[in-house]
């Protein structure tokens, strides 16, 4: 069914300031169930991810007129835009659910740091660990040896008691 011109300015209005987030992911989730939608979207808030469905030609010429670099990914099927100001959540927590429902959802591309991103460049920004895992990676690094030196020390003081 066609929209008012109205409507489609204030729509276009509305993808202008979600072009203008530091990070999108451009998802096709041709075939979800209504159940899956709200699950989805659910999710993608609880990460502070916001979710934004819109019909391709506006979203089209709001990524246009946003001076994006890069060439617009192909977008087949039904367009939403996962949008944050967080650079990895939109394309990590997309990801998820790609895995999640294989045939239902899938990440088509992006927008990162203002260049348009392919979906297999999207797919390896969202295998990045979260911060807190990197973190939590770095303290097991440094720990290791320091626990590796106190069992060999623990291992050379039973040995002399007995």
């Amino acid at each position: 069914m066609p929209i008012s011109k109205e409507k489609k300015n204030e729509v276009l209005g509305k993808l202008k300031t979600v072009v203008a987030a530091k990070s999108l992911a451009l998802v096709n989730f041709h075939g979800l169930t209504v159940a899956n939608v709200t699950e989805f979207r659910r999710a993608l808030k609880a990460s502070g991810v916001s979710y934004f469905v819109s019909k391709k030609t506006l979203a089209k010429k709001a990524l246009g007129e946003a001076g994006i670099s890069g060439t617009l990914p192909d977008l087949p099927g039904e367009l939403g835009i996962a949008y944050s100001d967080d650079l990895l959540a939109p394309a990590r927590e997309t990801f998820t659910f790609q895995k999640k429902f294989e045939n239902k959802v899938s990440l088509q591309g992006g927008v990162f740091e203002g260049r348009f991103m392919t979906a297999d460049e999207m797919k390896a920004l969202a295998l990045i660990p979260t911060m807190q895992t990197l973190r939590a990676q770095f303290v097991n690094l440094i720990n290791s040896p320091i626990q590796g030196f106190v069992m060999a020390l623990d291992a050379i003081a039973k040995k002399k008691i007995s």
